[in-house]
């Protein structure tokens, strides 16, 4: 492990100018206790547990999803992603030391367990802004959230197409959102507060319509992330949607970024960390979140 990659991740945290962007596997963190699905595999072998779905789809979360939604409703897709993640765990001390950075402006999780905001629950100036499925809220790409877990009202200004028709407009952030020191960003939304989960075919098909010209992304998320570095932790870019979600949301950032990706990246990984300036660091996860703590600690 580079010294001096360790080094400018631990300086650019502490500046805020690193933005932690945590995937599914940052629950292996947590141990053994743990019974959260911790991967798109386990998740989708809950969802299809008492549920019949052809063979052929089966361990493809997004079209087991869109299969369950179609023919028993959007309702038991929602019921089963609460029922998968309803048995929370505590934090793990990764978690706890990354609500504990007292610059940090932007932590974006890509998954749907509330671990972030239990960890977050001791601090204040900070809140939630999490995507929400079209199917359940049309035309509003995103919720604000009090730390409480309360829902803050916005307005939505919804644009006109060449018809005349309303279309997806651009989430206006409410006042009170743009006094947090920190935003905890859930791109596809999570378990707490209310259940909000992007995971069908036709949830993301709607998202990335829009998201090459940036419409889902919250504006002060896109303003927040100029300039800044991305640290890619318990995340993987094997798939074009976790590719196209990775930069759409580090759009107009910095040109140097990470990832801690201990096993050898697919060809199609390798090519866009090459792009996108993703430089791999090549240890186990819990090694490396096991240096930037211990770091902290040491000069604490």
């Amino acid at each position: 492990m580079d010294a001096s990659i360790i080094d400018e991740i631990i300086v650019g945290l502490n500046r805020g100018e690193v933005v932690p962007y945590l995937g599914p596997g940052v629950l292996s963190l947590v141990g053994d206790g743990c019974a959260l699905p911790a991967s798109p595999e386990v998740l989708v072998s809950r969802l299809t547990a008492k549920t019949t779905v052809p063979h052929k789809i089966r361990h493809l979360l997004t079209a087991a999803a869109q299969f369950i939604e179609n023919f028993k409703h959007r309702k038991t897709v929602a019921a089963a992603m609460t029922e998968a993640f309803k048995d929370g765990c505590a934090p793990s001390a990764f978690h706890v030391y990354l609500a504990s950075l007292p610059n940090l402006p932007l932590l974006v999780h890509a998954w749907y367990d509330d671990l972030p905001q239990r960890a977050f629950a001791n601090r204040s100036g900070w809140g939630m802004v999490q995507g929400v499925s079209q199917a359940e809220h049309y035309g509003t790409w995103v919720h604000y959230f009090r730390p409480d877990g309360s829902r803050i009202p916005h307005d939505v200004e919804v644009n006109a197409d060449a018809d005349g028709n309303g279309v997806h407009g651009q989430a206006t952030a409410p006042d009170e959102a743009m006094g947090w020191k920190t935003w905890l960003y859930q791109p596809i939304g999570s378990v707490s507060p209310a259940a909000n989960f992007l995971v069908s075919d036709s949830d993301y098909v709607e998202v990335l319509t829009e998201i090459d010209i940036q419409t889902p992304i919250p504006l002060p998320v896109q303003d927040i992330r100029k300039g800044r570095h991305f640290l890619f932790l318990g995340c993987r870019f094997s798939n074009q949607l976790e590719r196209q979600f990775a930069r759409q949301i580090m759009k107009r950032s910095s040109d140097r970024h990470w990832v801690v990706l201990p096993d050898q990246p697919t060809r199609n990984e390798q090519k866009f960390m090459d792009d996108y300036g993703i430089v791999r660091i090549a240890s186990p996860l819990s090694d490396f979140t096991g240096i930037l703590m211990g770091t902290r600690q040491a000069a604490a």
